[in-house]
């Protein structure tokens, strides 16, 4: 388990933070921007609880925790790491997929695009979902770079749809969806 006993070490002041294994890297660094992106998807969950209940808390509670697996996963470069440590597996992927399905089973096919919207509830997972797509996006940027972990995009692609049907669901299984309305106000 983690121990923190001090909060400030005074060690980033000067633009520089440690990686998961104490390398000093820039605060502006690839790698710290996706890890950035991951606490703000995680953050934005955090608001969006606020308005759940029920299974959908249920389910953003373990997303939670995965994002924090997978910032663990990602702080540390796989160069840099042996078989130790905590990773994003596959399991996780799989689970999201589940989830997806038995949720999207609910749901009417879409007829438009959603806007983001709808109950409290939604427009907050719709606000995460699109955090998610950034952190998406950073990694796919790192992974061209340096190498992460093979289930990293997959998880972060997942969680997106995950968010997205999430949102349908609980503006009453899609049925107070806000659909876009092309060329409305032309």
């Amino acid at each position: 388990m983690v121990k923190i006993d001090k909060v400030y070490t005074r060690g980033g002041d000067t633009g520089i933070t440690s990686l998961g294994n104490g390398t000093r890297v820039a605060k502006d660094s690839l790698r710290v921007q996706v890890c950035g992106a991951l606490d703000e998807v995680n953050a934005a969950i955090g608001v969006a609880r606020l308005h759940v209940r029920g299974e959908a808390d249920v389910m953003l509670a373990r997303i939670q925790n995965d994002l924090f697996d997978l910032g663990a996963d990602l702080c540390v470069p796989e160069d840099l790491k042996g078989n130790e440590g905590v990773r994003i597996r596959k399991q996780q992927v799989s689970r999201l997929e589940k989830e997806i399905d038995k949720v999207n089973a609910r749901l009417s096919p879409l007829n438009s695009f959603i806007l983001p919207g709808g109950s409290k509830g939604a427009a907050f997972v719709h606000l995460a979902r699109t955090v998610a797509r950034r952190a998406e996006r950073l990694a796919t940027n790192l992974n061209r770079t340096e190498t992460i972990s093979d289930h990293c995009l997959p998880y972060l692609n997942r969680l997106s749809d995950h968010l997205f049907v999430l949102a349908r669901c609980l503006n009453d299984d899609g049925q107070n969806d806000v659909l876009w309305l092309p060329g409305e106000n032309q």
